[in-house]
């Protein structure tokens, strides 16, 4: 995993992007992705979506390209010296799409989400350090293959859940339409998931006594 992901998050209602410190009883301690590093409380109220969760559709409906791989073949083109913005014209942004991603589903990928993507590339790449994926290199082609297959089916079904609730202009402070923000049953209850103190409590049905 070149850029370690796994604890950088996209929070509702809160701009930019934050790594999570620790859960608390109120929500979670957060800290921003920037110079100067601000810490804060996101409540259980916000929807915190995990970077690493996150991957953008293509034209096959049964693939996804995880969020961590686009961020490393930015990388590999362009280094941290990303040539467009957020505000570059469509035309240029589109066709910057392409390069990385030569199928990306044209319908489901919103412009507003390929400008998301250079904000948070610049973001990421600006205060984490590049890390060349050494420990996959023992694993051998087979292992390898397996597991980036289970990565992009389990990323592609929390996809599916996710696809009826998609809005053409997404909030500057959400997710990518392309989220998979939806967590399996057994990462909600993970110890240490900051995500898992904003889950609400299963109810226990009551019986009465005849």
């Amino acid at each position: 995993m070149p850029y370690d992901l796994k604890e950088i998050a996209a929070i509702s209602g809160m701009p930019g992007l934050y790594r999570l410190v620790r859960p608390t009883r109120a929500g979670v301690i957060v800290e921003s992705l920037d110079e100067r590093g601000t810490r804060s409380v996101a409540s259980a109220r916000n929807k915190v979506s995990l970077l690493q969760e996150i991957s953008i559709y293509t034209q096959d409906y049964d693939q996804t390209v995880p969020l961590t791989e686009v961020f490393d073949r930015i990388y590999q083109k362009y280094g941290t010296d990303l040539t467009v913005t957020n505000k570059s014209d469509d035309r240029e942004l589109a066709t910057f799409m392409g390069e990385i991603i030569p199928d990306y589903d044209r319908q489901r990928v919103y412009m507003s989400d390929i400008k998301k993507l250079v904000t948070w590339y610049k973001a990421v790449s600006g205060r984490l350090e590049y890390q060349a994926a050494d420990a996959e290199a023992g694993a051998s082609p087979e292992e390898a293959a397996d597991g980036q297959s289970n990565g992009q089916n389990q990323t592609a079904t929390k996809e599916s859940t996710e696809a009826g609730t998609q809005q053409d202009t997404p909030a500057a402070d959400e997710a990518l339409s392309t989220a998979g923000i939806i967590p399996t049953e057994q990462d909600s209850e993970a110890a240490g998931n900051p995500e898992a103190v904003t889950a609400a409590p299963a109810k226990k049905a009551k019986k009465k006594a005849e």
